[in-house]
């Protein structure tokens, strides 16, 4: 049975976080399932831009380890503003309206300065990334950022295997942080017009509200993202649209 917690008002957004059992991210990815199967074309067309995205990120790092590294932690920090489109799909298939890729894209301008907004500061987060790998390579791990040479055309320099774990540990701070302030923010633009801030700021209480749910869906996130990734992002096309999809129904359970 859930339980409601009153967030208060939140620059106009009032809302009530729902307390849900840790076992509900299943239901939500059992959705985003049923959502994938429903819709069709229009989110399998959000996934292929995405993974085609992914791929020339991995492209331009495949020359080292860690720009390889860089590529798919800076992907992962993005990610959640690229769901805009996914659960506006989501939406619409609950509200019966029509489903088409160009219906998709009318979740943009409904609240243009919150999404902006939310992928500034991921941009934001992303940069400071960049400046603390580079930091974080060359002061802690003694090991050399890749030179322009080395960036274009490849060298023999790699991490070793300690270098290169502290060094995604690192950035798994990061997206912990990442994954805290966006579980439910890309919803609440859209669906309620909140602003980044007060989305960002309901996703943490949400997280706090949610503890054991919100680790079980992280690493659900996470073993879906792999399978992506392992299958050198042509699964992407189907993960997703899932994630984006289950991202909708885990804010409709978890927002009253």
């Amino acid at each position: 049975m859930t339980t409601s917690v009153g967030v208060g008002r939140l620059e106009a957004l009032h809302v009530e976080i729902r307390q849900v059992p840790a076992g509900r991210a299943f239901e939500w990815l059992s959705r985003g399932w049923d959502d994938l199967k429903q819709i069709g074309w229009p989110g399998l067309a959000h996934g292929a831009l995405i993974a085609i995205l992914g791929g020339v990120l991995l492209a331009l790092g495949s020359t080292h380890m860690y720009l390889t590294a860089a590529a798919i932690t800076g992907y992962l920090l993005v990610g959640p503003v690229m769901t805009t489109g996914l659960c506006e799909l989501a939406r619409r298939r609950e509200a019966r309206e029509p489903l088409g890729f160009d219906e998709s894209l009318q979740a943009l301008p409904r609240n243009p300065d919150g999404l902006l907004h939310f992928g500034g500061i991921l941009g934001l987060i992303g940069l400071v990334w960049i400046v603390l790998s580079t930091i974080l390579l060359e002061s802690v791990l003694s090991a050399s950022v890749p030179s322009l040479a080395v960036t274009l055309w490849g060298g023999a320099s790699m991490l070793t295997p300690s270098q290169l774990l502290s060094y995604v540990a690192c950035g798994a701070v990061l997206a912990a942080i990442v994954f805290g302030v966006s579980v439910v923010s890309v919803p609440l633009i859209i669906d309620r017009h909140a602003s980044a801030s007060a989305a960002m700021r309901t996703s943490l209480r949400v997280v706090a509200a949610n503890f054991p749910a919100m680790v079980v869906w992280a690493a659900l996130i996470i073993l879906v993202t792999a399978i992506g990734f392992l299958t050198l992002l042509a699964g992407m096309v189907v993960v997703a649209p899932l994630l984006g999809y289950a991202t909708w129904h885990a804010y409709r359970d978890l927002i009253a």
